[in-house]
This record gives C-alpha cells, structure tokens and sequence, in this order.
C-alpha cells in the first residue's frame, strides 16, 4: 500500500505505484487545480510540492507530477494548489499574482503559485534570481511574464532572510495545518513498498515523457528512496556521488560549488527548477541520449561508475568506456549504476561547459560540450573534452583530448585540435539543426570553452578568422 500526506489528508491507496502523480491527483482524488498540459514536464501547470522529512526537519521541493510515478509519493508530503489555500483570504503569493495581474486565462497560475510558495519555504536565499529560477519550468501564454515577474519581486519583499514554518504560516503565506506535517509523517505508517520486479525506475523524468502509459500498467521498481543510492562525498580531492542524487543535490552542495565556480551557471542550463529536483544522475546516464547534458558533463570529468547487481556484486568502468552505440550501454539484466566518481579541479586544473539549444532554458541541446583541462607552466598537461548531440552516443572525444595533451596553452594548439575534433565527430541533420550547422556548433563551443576560461589570454577573434 502506498501512504503519504496529500494536503491535510492521509491517504492510503492501492493504486499501481507506476501511475503518474497527476493522474492520482486528479481522476482519483478530483483536486482539479493541479492542471494537465504538456504532460513532458515542459509547461509547468501540474506542479506540487515534494515535502519530505530529514532528521525531523521537512525539506519542500517542487517537482512536475505528469512525469513523476505516484509510488515516489509513498511516505511524504504532497502539496497541490488546493493545499496552499487559507481559509477566507489569499496567500501573500496568491495576493501578489492577483495584485500585479499577473493571470489572464489561468490555467497556469495554479502551477505558479505552487511553485513561488515552494520557494517561501525553501532554504534558497530569498533574492529576485533565485524567485525567478523557482518559476523556471512554468510557461504562461497570456502575461508575457513581466506581471508575474513583478509578482515574484514583491513575495520576496515581503520575506526575511531565514523563514521558519511558524513565521510563514502567521505572516499568510502557508495555511496552519503544515505545522503539524512533520509530527504526521514521522508518525506515518510507511514502509518499504513491497517492490515487484520490474522496470527500474527513480525519478521517472526520461521515461515517463516516452512511456507513461506503458509504465502506468505494467510492473515498476522504484529506486529513488534506496539509501545505498545516494549522497554526494568528497575524499582526496574525489567526489562520489550516488545515482539517486538529483542536479539540485550537486547545485545545493556548498562544497561542491567551491570547487567549481560557475556550477550553477552551468546547471541552469540543464533543465528547470521542478525537473533539477527529481530527475537523477543514474537515469540521465542509463537515458543513453547522445545530447544527455550531464553525461557530457561527466565525461570530461572523466568519471568512472560503478555498477552494482542484485547479488551485491560490483565492478567499475570508466563511463567514456559505457557506452557502445545509439541507446545501447555496458549493462547486464539485474544491474544499475551505484555511484559516479571523478577528480575534482584543483588550482592547476579548469573545467566548462557549454549549450546550445532553441531556448536557454528547459530545452534539449543542439549541441553541448564540457572540458576539464590541466595546466603547467602553460602548457597542458591533460585534457577531457566531451561533446553531444554529433554522434550516435554521447561523445568522449579521445583523439582530441589526446591531441591536446603535452601541447602548449596557444592558439595554434587549440586550432589544430578543432580540426581533430571535426574528425571525431559524425553530426547527422534533424530537427535541432544540420549536420553542418551542429559542425559549426561543435567547432564554437570548443573555442568557447577557451575564451571562457582563459579571457585574458584569447577572444573569439583568435580561432575564427584562422579556423
């Protein structure tokens, strides 16, 4: 039996755990205002809240319910429109959505208001930029954005600095009854679902948009809550991060962040907000697409995986070595990816990543590439580069990493490597582009990564008029 918190309602059900929590949400339980639009975890409409409890503290996260399975529901706090409502009056949020006019046909605003009240109660510093990468996944066709981006910047205005539960519920932004959550879920009888065998499946983010429906009606195992697949460390200068672990676990961790100094910079460009909370590493990579951003972002780190099977049994393979053609990996029936690990930067070493795609944000690459380049006395001493969208995997480009390795930190060297690279690559033409338009991408996002990290050293001028 599945068991979670749905607003202020205790809910048991036996439902097919691979149902999506949208469907749950709406056809079984009639709360309507979660809205169904692109059911691709694209527009926004059918976001709720995520409540679950760490060390008798609640974490709130929004997440897109099209593309989540209800099983991952199981022991938390599930939070839709209707549960954000107080009695007689609005919310601060609902207020300043109404106050700057910032609806017009209201279908989405359901999805917005979720969203900004999750952010009320989120750990995130309460700034503008920080509001808007909230309401990132939600699209609204009507407003053209700037009444609900003036919505947003007076929700912050009104909040402090650090905001307890109790503060938000006196002050108008949450109702009462999320006091007594966290007493409610510890009490919650739920445990371990019984797990059938069946399709692996954590956040459900890549499968669900393909095959919802199949999901819907045949046997699932769900994964996201498997400690044993989780968590992020740092030893000797390596990181380990386990599979389950989301890209807003890698935005949030502060040490993380030391070390890579525009990591969130280049999250931003991996989706939105909803989507970096529920959608994990294990399942982008295992997603075998040759434009998976963080496989390329993991590849020129040069990680290595660790595959784990049903008996406990492990082994390791560099990841530049996992995949072997279009959709198709090193991965035997019963096995799942355990854990990444990789060397992180040091003082000596740099790393980028680059994206282009139709929109900059929420879209999937035209082309993307990353590097992580090591640097002595100016001279390199070890290169990675990666790149997707130009072959039928994700690209660990070996000839051009070997290429650039032992040579001088010059034009020149960064030159005859793009010719190595346009070797390298094989681009077919489709909807994101022509095969000589993704060459083109692929030669200036190589450049970039260099101007990049090296600006006062090369422009853009360098490498154009000689390539």
């Amino acid at each position: 039996m599945i068991r979670f918190i749905l607003n202020n309602k205790i809910i048991t059900t036996s439902e097919h755990s691979g149902m999506t929590l949208l469907d749950f949400v709406r056809y079984k339980q009639r709360l309507t205002g979660t809205k169904i639009g692109c059911r691709e975890g694209d527009c926004g409409a059918c976001t709720v809240l995520v409540g679950s409890l760490e060390n008798d503290v609640i974490n709130y996260q929004s997440i897109t319910s099209c593309i989540s399975p209800l099983g991952n529901a199981h022991g938390k706090h599930i939070v839709t429109v209707e549960g954000t409502n107080l009695q007689n009056k609005l919310t601060v949020t609902q207020e300043a959505m109404k106050a700057n006019y910032a609806t017009q046909c209201g279908f989405c605003t359901p999805g917005f208001v979720v969203a900004l009240t999750g952010f009320t109660l989120s750990n995130s510093e309460k700034n503008h930029n920080n509001t808007l990468d909230a309401i990132s996944g939600n699209i609204c066709r009507c407003t053209g954005y700037k009444a609900i981006e003036k919505a947003a910047l007076e929700i912050v205005s009104k909040l402090k600095t650090q905001n307890s539960m109790d503060w938000l519920v006196e002050n108008d932004f949450i109702p009462d009854y999320f006091k007594s959550i966290p007493k409610r879920l510890k009490e919650l009888e739920a445990k371990d679902i019984n797990q059938p065998r069946g399709k692996y499946v954590s956040g459900g983010t890549d499968l669900y948009v393909q095959q919802a429906d199949q999901l819907a009606d045949n046997l699932v195992h769900l994964i996201a809550e498997k400690d044993y697949l989780k968590g992020i460390s740092i030893q000797n200068n390596a990181c380990v991060i386990g599979t389950n672990s989301t890209v807003s676990d890698l935005w949030n961790h502060r040490k993380i962040n030391s070390y890579f100094s525009n990591l969130k910079k280049h999250l931003k460009l991996v989706s939105s907000e909803q989507i970096r909370n529920m959608a994990s590493f294990g399942g982008n990579l295992v997603n075998a697409s040759p434009i998976g951003d963080m496989t390329i972002f993991f590849l020129a780190l040069n990680s290595d995986i660790t595959i784990t099977n049903e008996k406990g049994s492990e082994r390791s393979i560099p990841l530049k070595n996992f995949y072997q053609g279009y959709k198709t990996y090193d991965l035997k029936e019963g096995e799942l990816l355990k854990q990444i690990s990789f060397q992180l930067p040091t003082k000596h070493s740099f790393f980028n990543f680059e994206k282009v795609c139709k929109r900059t944000h929420l879209d999937i690459a035209s082309v993307n590439s990353a590097i992580h380049i090591h640097i002595e006395n100016q001279n390199i001493s070890e290169a990675h580069v990666s790149i997707g969208g130009v072959a039928a995997i994700p690209k660990y480009l070996h000839e051009t990493s070997k290429f650039l390795s032992g040579k001088p930190l010059s034009s020149n060297t960064i030159i005859e490597a793009s010719n190595v690279l346009q070797n390298e690559i094989s681009p077919i033409s489709d909807v994101r582009g022509t095969s000589d338009y993704k060459r083109l991408l692929g030669r200036q996002l190589f450049f970039a990564h260099f101007t990049e990290l090296f600006p006062k050293q090369f422009t853009l001028n360098d490498f154009v008029q000689h390539a």
